[in-house]
């Protein structure tokens, strides 16, 4: 009885207090795509990726209404800083949806027209949207209208400034000039210390962006065999929290309580985030991380009674794969530079030790069988070639037309044969696939993602076959800069028979993906072949990176590069990912086109072929 009466009471204190519309709301996952594109468009940086902004207490001021519903508290702003550009988890501002997503489409822009601004750390927020807004508005006349119905829909949600007291009243009087008239105002006015500060404006970008975690299944514990990967809802992947590093707190007299008995909430926010010294996984730790305001982080180096050291090393040398000469120099991009490091990586060619060679397994020769028939298809045949300048037979149609031209005094063509030819398909194509330690995660009760891998790449082979196309198989793994795995499993003046369906056989998940260092060696071996088109086909499962800073956007942005020389190159590369969130760095990598997410892992070994078949129609 007691939480019905109070469930009913909280639904009715709260749309009392007003200040959101729930049946309006527009979520971000359902516009992501779209504003991120929109961005783009507008010249954003491509590099930067779209994510949920924090919900962070504003200390403005509430009325009594909101005070006693406890709405209001807290507000998700958007901001932007060099890798992410940060939008409300959801918009309910306004009673109209239509709105709610125009103010989506519009804090795409002002992050856009942000860009293109000279940086200023001691600016104020309200001068640099002013501007930016200006130079949206100047750049994009076409946002006119959208930004005056926004602007007025804002300020009639704000408070009133004849309900507040004088010094909150004249900000609160500059910040509706700023948004009715950009640029009209250049400072916010002064006030005393104690004053709240104003109420955010939902049309303009916050500061810099703080440290942040997206809790992404971090915490959950590594799948036991027979089990699968813990998926998340959507909401959780993209819910996002401030982070704080703090001290580890002293407490020598484990007995003592050392806090007051009110502050029990206080500390108990106080999340220990630093695992490796548990003795057991938590497997609430996600759950009570997503129930929080802030993340508090501190390294704590107190000794504990069972200790294990994990660390990714090398295997011995009796025991890795055969190491194929003494390294291949490789230059890669440091977009914070914007400069090409010479020789900055090192490749190993390797190939598998003691790789016995195979037959295809039993699970896969029924659908090798229909593939080599449907493939075979693509062989090209017999065609006759017309209007030659000798051939095997006389060519009729050619010949009445030169007595057509002779009779009217036209110049008739000598072109007078034709001949039976076979003409080859001039194609290349060589597969690089991602051997990192992540593709030794479950997709299924009985398959992990290198066996999809294992048996997409056999089918492939099988597939090829039927093509007659020349084709090579390689992968890849990387532990820091100075050891870039290559993994020579076919090449293309090998067949593919029982010794090299043995290599693929023996592939196993390594370490870290250095996709970059991985594409330019690829697109060398590429280039060394002689066809009339070439094409990389990449399958991943992830973004790049490795231990040595190669993460997040500077791992992205060398790929990238790596990319772009391929295409120069007269290459054309292609990736097949199973990574859910892969939509949102890849079109950055491979263009609109030049990419596809498998959203069933199981289902990548068959249609990598068929993928395939599209790319060289």
């Amino acid at each position: 009885m007691e939480e019905t009466v109070g469930k009913y009471w909280h639904r009715w204190i709260t749309r009392a207090a007003g200040g959101s519309h729930p049946e309006a709301s527009v979520r971000l996952r359902e516009i992501e795509r779209t504003a991120a594109v929109f961005f783009r468009a507008l010249g954003g940086d491509p590099g930067l990726r779209v994510a949920a902004a924090t919900e962070d207490e504003h200390g403005a001021r509430r009325n009594w209404l909101k005070r006693l519903a406890g709405a209001g508290e807290r507000a998700a702003q958007a901001r932007m800083d060099a890798a992410t550009l940060r939008l409300p988890p959801e918009i309910d501002a306004f009673p109209d949806p239509v709105l709610n997503r125009e103010l989506y489409l519009w804090l795409a822009a002002l992050a856009a027209a942000h860009s293109a601004l000279p940086h200023d750390p001691d600016e104020e927020d309200i001068v640099r949207n002013q501007r930016a807004t200006q130079a949206a508005l100047e750049q994009w006349p076409g946002l006119e209208p959208r930004y005056r119905r926004l602007a007025q829909a804002c300020i009639a949600a704000r408070p009133a400034p004849e309900s507040l007291p004088a010094a909150e009243a004249a900000r609160e009087h500059a910040i509706r000039a700023a948004i009715t008239q950009p640029g009209s105002v250049t400072a916010l006015p002064a006030a005393a210390r104690n004053t709240p500060p104003p109420l955010p404006v939902l049309l303009w970008l916050t500061g810099a962006l703080d440290s942040s975690i997206a809790l992404r299944g971090a915490n959950d514990p590594p799948p036991q065999d027979g089990e699968t990967r813990p998926r998340h809802d959507e909401d959780a992947r993209r819910q996002a929290h401030r982070a704080r590093r703090e001290d580890m707190p002293q407490n020598k007299n484990s007995f003592a309580m050392m806090f007051r008995a009110e502050s029990v909430m206080a500390v108990a926010e106080f999340l220990k985030m630093n695992r490796p010294t548990d003795d057991e996984p938590d497997d609430d730790a996600a759950r009570a991380a997503r129930d929080l305001d802030q993340l508090s982080l501190a390294q704590d180096e107190a000794p504990v009674a069972s200790k294990v050291r994990f660390d990714l090393d090398l295997p011995s040398e009796a025991e890795d794969d055969v190491v194929l000469g003494e390294g291949i120099p490789l230059p890669e991009w440091d977009y914070r530079k914007q400069l090409l490091l010479e020789d900055h990586v090192r490749l190993v060619e390797m190939r598998a030790r003691d790789a016995a060679p195979a037959p295809l397994p039993p699970h896969l020769r029924r659908t090798a069988k229909r593939l080599h028939q449907q493939f075979a298809a693509l062989q090209p045949g017999r065609c006759w070639l017309r209007q030659r300048p000798d051939g095997t037979e006389a060519d009729v149609d050619a010949n009445v037309r030169a007595r057509t031209d002779r009779a009217t005094g036209k110049q008739a063509s000598e072109n007078l044969y034709r001949s039976l030819e076979k003409r080859e398909r001039d194609l290349a194509c060589l597969v690089l696939a991602d051997l990192s330690l992540s593709t030794d995660t479950w997709v299924s009760s009985h398959a992990r993602v290198i066996d999809v891998i294992r048996d997409a790449l056999l089918l492939f082979g099988e597939a090829l076959l039927a093509t007659g196309d020349r084709f090579a198989m390689c992968g890849f793994s990387s532990v820091r800069r100075k050891m870039v795995r290559f993994h020579h499993l076919k090449s293309f003046d090998e067949r593919f028979d029982d010794a090299a369906r043995g290599r693929i056989q023996a592939i196993r998940p390594g370490y870290y993906t250095r996709l970059g260092a991985a594409i330019r060696h690829a697109t060398q071996e590429l280039a060394d072949t002689a066809a009339s088109r070439r094409i990389l086909l990449i399958l991943s499962d992830g973004k790049p990176n490795d231990l040595d800073l190669y993460e997040g956007r500077y791992g992205i942005e060398d790929s990238r590069a790596a990319i772009v020389a391929a295409r120069r190159a007269g290459l054309v590369p292609f990736c097949v990912t199973i990574d859910s969130e892969g939509g949102g760095y890849l079109p950055h990598l491979f263009g609109p086109a030049g990419y596809t997410v498998i959203r069933k892992p199981e289902e990548l070994p068959a249609r990598l072929p068929s993928l395939y078949a599209q790319l060289t129609r």
